[in-house]
């Protein structure tokens, strides 16, 4: 799906939750879901906010706190805490069940596709439980740091 068309369903979603939940359907609410349907990757709120404000947008950091959870709460978009730093986000539509590579020297993410991993944990099967989505997270070190630690290595 394009990012328009991913937009327009993301729009379409948030109506209908709204409308659903008796919210008050607010443009500042539109307006932070078309920016967050504008980044291609994991987002902070601090990276979505500065966002807004070079587009001349202000709002407070409590209405963006706020549209974040009810954009989680409507299922468009994901929350990720990688190695106990900041909240990091990332839209739910954009892609389907991926792991997160992580290096815990230079914070860097990579989502990879495994599709065997992703059959077999689809496969899975928990009595009492129906599983929505799933995330793994692997942490390690990327290629562009173990060259980094190999070169400062032969330094010493």
């Amino acid at each position: 799906m394009s990012d328009e068309k991913s937009k327009m369903a993301a729009r379409v979603a948030l109506s209908q939750y709204i409308h659903s939940k008796k919210l008050r359907r607010t443009p500042e609410r539109y307006t932070i879901l078309d920016k967050v349907f504008d980044i291609s990757e994991h987002f902070s709120i601090e990276t979505l906010y500065t966002a807004l404000e070079e587009d001349g947008f202000h709002v407070s950091k409590a209405t963006l706190y706020n549209s974040i959870q009810l954009f989680i709460e409507c299922g468009l978009l994901r929350k990720h805490q990688f190695d106990g730093k900041s909240a990091q986000y990332e839209r739910a539509t954009r892609v389907g069940n991926h792991h997160h590579l992580i290096c815990t020297q230079c914070g860097k993410i990579k989502e990879v596709k495994d599709v065997a991993l992703v059959n077999m944990l689809n496969a899975r099967r928990y009595p009492t439980f129906h599983t929505a989505y799933f995330a793994l997270y692997v942490y390690g070190t990327c290629s562009r740091c173990q060259r980094a630690n190999k070169k400062n290595e032969k330094k010493k």
